[in-house]
């Protein structure tokens, strides 16, 4: 099962958090849904700036140690290695699990179609 570690922010940057997940998706569907539930509504994580896929759970659990004890300013470059823009990577994550969803669901309804 893939893991994922990840740094979420708020829209003007001033927190960065650094989380771990095996579905990344759900975990920031999480996030927007309860805005405040680590921050005031000023300071909302609803933006993944930066992730990392795992295949096992023990190299996710080591880099997000790692992680976890970087300073700011070490975040802040480990983002911008990637991400120079700071841009919202959920984006692209949405429409990945669109376009998966959509294989998956063709995949099954090809047998059905043939079949008739």
């Amino acid at each position: 099962m893939k893991k994922f570690v990840y740094v979420v922010t708020d829209r003007n940057r001033t927190n960065l958090h650094v989380g771990m997940s095996s579905d990344l998706i759900k975990t920031l569907e999480f996030y927007k849904q309860m805005p405040s539930l680590f921050f005031d509504s000023g300071q909302q994580l609803t933006r993944l700036v930066y992730f990392e896929e795992f295949k096992t759970e023990a190299q996710a659990i080591g880099r997000f140690k790692l992680l976890s004890r970087f300073t700011r300013m070490q975040k802040e470059r480990l983002v911008r290695s990637c991400n120079p823009d700071w841009v919202d990577l959920t984006i692209g994550l949405d429409f990945e699990h669109i376009i998966s969803s959509k294989a998956i669901n063709t995949q099954v309804m090809l047998p059905l179609g043939i079949m008739s």
